[in-house]
């Protein structure tokens, strides 16, 4: 009897066991973070939104050329005349013109002279947070247009709120 009682088992875990795996948790945590980024993830959403925001302005131009024979004026601040705003209403085409996700600043131009005279071509410009995305202008850098073509010097480079490095445009012109 006497030996069965020192054979007793106790039950739990030694401190070292528990510590052991609480780093191994650490560990494969800290790991899976560096291997989804979740910065550059969250990145990829917000191009994703602002390319999905710019296509869908830029339908929405196509049907107001349609019926107009001609793009919209842009105003002094970049904007499309006749609406609120980035953010604000713009007539039957669209019930509220896209604004960006993370308060970037999208940029609209169409001429009244120059190479597409009368409001026959427009640009809209945003920033892209990633600027390696294979879809930003010019590397990453600066859309070509907005120094190459007629654009004045207005819409600086950097007046997206960051570098305008992405853009669409009418079909007769590129960004």
């Amino acid at each position: 009897m006497l030996f069965k009682d020192n054979l007793k088992s106790e039950s739990g875990f030694t401190l070292v066991e528990l510590l052991v795996v609480i780093a191994i948790i650490v560990v494969m945590v800290g790991g899976l973070i560096l291997i989804l980024n979740p910065a550059e993830q969250i990145a990829k959403v917000n191009d994703a939104k602002r390319k999905g925001d710019l296509g869908q302005l830029q339908k929405a131009l196509e049907l107001y050329y349609q019926d107009y024979g001609k793009y919209p004026v842009s105003t002094a601040t970049y904007t499309i005349t006749g609406s609120t705003g980035w953010g604000g209403i713009w007539s039957s085409y669209m019930t509220k013109l896209p604004i960006d996700p993370t308060g970037r600043i999208y940029r609209y131009y169409a001429p009244i002279d120059g190479q597409c005279a009368n409001y026959q071509c427009y640009f809209i410009y945003g920033s892209l947070e990633k600027a390696d995305d294979i879809q930003a202008c010019n590397s990453g850098a600066a859309c070509v247009s907005l120094s190459a073509y007629f654009i004045p010097a207005a819409p600086a480079v950097d007046s997206c709120g960051g570098t305008c490095n992405y853009g669409v445009s009418s079909s007769n012109v590129r960004p």
